[in-house]
């Protein structure tokens, strides 16, 4: 069964953009031409998103094709299907990537080992906390936050993956 998700390229320089959409593009297998509007909190950078269909794991084969370029800021999201979870891939340049399960309602999910797992290698109250933020990728949200905000309102491409 076909699953759905969305690419949001925050950040990137101008003449990394066709090479974005040429990496989107390969993955698809179909053309991709993203509407680009510039990125606010970043001048001189551009931004775009696409909506995007294809089969479970499509989140991370645009990730991996997308994590070539470290300048750029993006995520992916891909939506669970029956008998996979959703996933959330975020890129920050220096922080690398993060990839974590999702829930129907897009939230972070944390499996029951990995949740005994952060109970039993923490030393104390803060050390617990620390060990959840990182597992819910707090720093790449604090990160993004502003990225996504000046986003708001921008126009929303929809891709299909052929075949």
């Amino acid at each position: 069964m076909p699953t759905r998700g969305v690419v949001y390229v925050h950040s990137t320089p101008l003449a990394v953009c066709s090479h974005v959409e040429w990496a989107i593009a390969r993955v698809l297998a179909a053309p991709v031409n993203l509407h680009w509007t510039a990125q606010p909190v970043d001048p001189g950078a551009r931004r775009a998103e696409c909506g995007w269909t294809g089969n479970p794991g499509t989140g991370a084969e645009l990730a991996a094709a997308l994590r070539q370029w470290p300048m750029i800021r993006f995520e992916v999201t891909e939506e669970p299907s029956p008998g996979v979870d959703g996933e959330r891939f975020m890129y920050v340049p220096g922080r690398g990537l993060f990839r974590a399960a999702v829930g129907a309602a897009g939230d972070i999910q944390l499996g029951e080992d990995q949740l005994r797992s952060l109970m039993a290698a923490a030393r104390g109250p803060e050390a617990l906390a620390h060990a959840l933020d990182k597992a819910l990728g707090t720093a790449w949200d604090a990160e993004l936050e502003p990225y996504r905000y000046a986003g708001d309102g921008a126009p929303v491409t929809l891709l299909t993956r052929v075949g």
